[in-house]
């Protein structure tokens, strides 16, 4: 059993539904309100396994429409019709397997399930390789033809033309099997890392002043904000310096991943990785490279907020492990799930009744798995099955980072949610690009409503500086991670090796540039340069750029949703909601140009920082007022 110790407000909540109960505690004493039913999902796991040999004899038939789709619009009706109806069944079997596992990684049947689902999907990719290559051998016309003459064919419209684009970077059907064949091979890194990171790493146990705690990444995530800095100082050197001890597996296991990324690149003809990654969604290069040139010409404005918060802890030097403790400590925002679901509820308000009737039905209805408990995969996320519902999973420690994260994955939820039920399942799934502009726009909606109801200049000054924090690990954090990925990749493009400790020199290197270390704006400690083998999304293939991408997209359009909400207009809101609901029926650029935000210009960019500024100004102005009263 884990020697986490609980927050006040942990304890406190696990105590009043169960004396038993404490944050930690064993999956099977965490009250069933408090987990999500993948039962929706399937009833049992002998339902789950008919399912897959069920499944596994439909896409051992897909190879039948080979050769056919040429023939007339109802035989590549039939073929389209087949093959989205294997994948939704596999997108529902892999989620139900994947979920579970997620529950305990430490569990060894769940772990079975969800290779065994993963295996499906390479059978599926090899089952179809095909297909797209059998479409393009097609004149473009004749394709375009099809879909004007049969009405069944109008959902995978999108879907075909898509792969017209992609002619140049599409192989011969026996290339293409045998690329999806290599899925088992590509994703070792990642899978790799997952168990290490999740269930194998022996993760150090540190006497604070508090007691004693076991710093895994959940424990790790609330204890680095502990209030006395000896303490974040104990928490910092224990947990990285446990990352340390396997920072040479973690650089093998990145190594492999960065690698596959590299074959991909290659065989596909693309000139780099990052091309090959953001081609998928249409979206320019030069989106990615003027995200990472405009976060360092704004660095003066990290570097305003990294002084800020120096003066407001009242230290002689900024440190890295001082980036997380709140700025008002006097401040304590704790909240129960119930309480957590009502705040998120209200702030969501001007998205509409509609809106937050949905969620409220979500809330109610057991789509979030809120606590922690040994062997749970850490952090957050959402994921949904098409037909059935969303599904969330939390590591709820009662802080108010749990109450932005409650909301940041509604976001996520009610996206899904939305174009689920609006569009058909082949443009149903909505890029990345925009995924997390659903996520942060509900914790822009959260501050300001917190804002609107705190009654006193500290608890202002608290949501004031959750903010800027958001703003430094969102946009700033997330593009140094960008900025470190694409450094990698292009490593690796030139043969130069990756290690684990060629990839530390390269984070320091970078963390310190960010933070200004050489300037005395936050001393960044050797110890930090490993902190690259902590985050799992550079498994993920030019990922996190978009958390980035996103918020300064949401907060654009947050911005006009409460100035049309001040004027009585829903025409903000009314753009933003039919974006969501478009799925992925267009392309990410296009969609965010309909809800009013343009991402191939700096312009958003640009309003980001300026109400960042903004921010720190009013902070400024509360710091005064309390200076002047006291």
């Amino acid at each position: 059993m884990s020697t986490l110790r609980p927050s006040a407000a942990a304890l406190a909540l696990a105590l009043a539904v169960d004396p038993a109960a404490a944050l930690g505690a064993e999956r099977a004493r965490i009250p069933e309100k408090y987990t999500w039913n993948l039962a929706d999902l399937y009833p049992t796991e002998a339902a789950w396994s008919q399912a897959r040999e069920d499944l596994k004899k439909r896409i051992a038939a897909l190879p039948a429409h080979r050769g056919h789709l040429g023939e007339s619009a109802g035989a590549m009706r039939a073929a389209l019709d087949d093959y989205f109806g294997v994948q939704l069944a596999l997108e529902r079997l892999y989620v139900y397997a994947s979920s579970r596992s997620d529950e305990d990684i430490r569990a060894a049947r769940p772990r079975e399930m969800r290779q065994a689902a993963q295996h499906l999907v390479v059978e599926l990719g090899s089952a179809t390789a095909w297909l797209e290559p059998e479409v393009l051998a097609l004149d473009a016309a004749k394709v375009h033809g099809f879909v004007a003459a049969d009405p069944g064919l109008a959902p995978y419209a999108f879907f075909l033309d898509d792969i017209l684009r992609r002619k140049a970077h599409t192989l011969s059907a026996s290339e293409e099997k045998i690329l999806a064949e290599a899925g088992n091979l590509t994703d070792a890194g990642q899978s790799a890392y997952g168990i290490l990171s999740n269930a194998d790493l022996p993760y150090p146990t540190v006497k604070l002043s508090t007691g004693e705690v076991r710093l895994d990444a959940a424990a790790f995530t609330l204890y680095r904000a502990a209030p006395l800095r000896e303490d974040r100082e104990k928490v910092f050197a224990a947990f990285f310096g446990a990352l340390k001890e396997f920072e040479r597996t973690m650089g093998a296991t990145l190594n492999a991943q960065v690698k596959a990324h590299v074959f991909n690149m290659k065989v596909r003809h693309f000139s780099s990785s990052l091309d090959a990654s953001l081609f998928r969604n249409a979206i320019p290069t030069a989106v990615y490279r003027q995200l990472i040139a405009d976060v360092h010409r704004s660095l003066p404005t990290l570097h305003r907020y990294l002084k800020l918060r120096q003066r407001m802890l009242g230290l002689s030097e900024l440190r890295y492990s001082d980036l997380y403790v709140p700025l008002v400590g006097k401040v304590d925002l704790s909240f129960t799930p119930e309480e957590a679901r009502a705040e998120t509820l209200a702030a969501v308000a001007p998205l509409g009744k509609a809106y937050q009737a949905t969620l409220k039905t979500g809330f109610e209805s057991r789509w979030t798995d809120f606590l922690p408990s040994p062997g749970k995969r850490s952090g957050a996320y959402s994921t949904g099955v098409y037909g059935v519902h969303p599904f969330q999973l939390l590591n709820f420690n009662g802080k108010y980072e749990d109450l932005s994260t409650l909301a940041h994955e509604s976001g996520h939820s009610m996206h899904t949610f939305l174009a689920n039920t609006t569009q058909p399942y082949p443009t149903s799934a909505y890029p990345i690009f925009v995924a997390e502009v659903a996520s942060t726009l509900n914790e822009n909606l959260l501050l300001h409503d917190m804002l609107r109801k705190a009654k006193d200049d500290a608890t202002r000054l608290t949501l004031l500086g959750n903010y800027l924090d958001g703003m430094r690990t969102t946009l700033f954090r997330q593009t140094l991670f960008a900025e470190f990925e694409l450094d990698v990749h292009e490593m690796a493009e030139k043969d130069e090796p990756i290690t684990g400790e060629s990839l530390s020199k390269l984070y320091l290197k970078l963390v310190r540039q960010y933070y200004g270390h050489d300037q005395g704006i936050c001393r960044v400690d050797d110890a930090m340069a490993v902190e690259w083998a902590y985050i799992p999304h550079f498994y993920y293939d030019f990922y996190v750029y978009q958390y980035a991408t996103s918020l300064v997209a949401s907060t654009a359009i947050a911005k006009a949703i409460r100035d049309g909400e001040a004027h009585g207009s829903t025409a903000a809101r009314d753009r933003y909601l039919a974006m969501l609901k478009a799925g992925g029926s267009r392309y990410p650029v296009d969609l965010l140009e309909a809800a009013g935000v343009d991402p191939t210009t700096s312009k958003p960019f640009d309003a980001a920082m300026a109400e960042m500024n903004q921010v720190m100004d009013q902070m400024d102005a509360l710091l005064a007022k309390g200076k002047k009263g006291t």
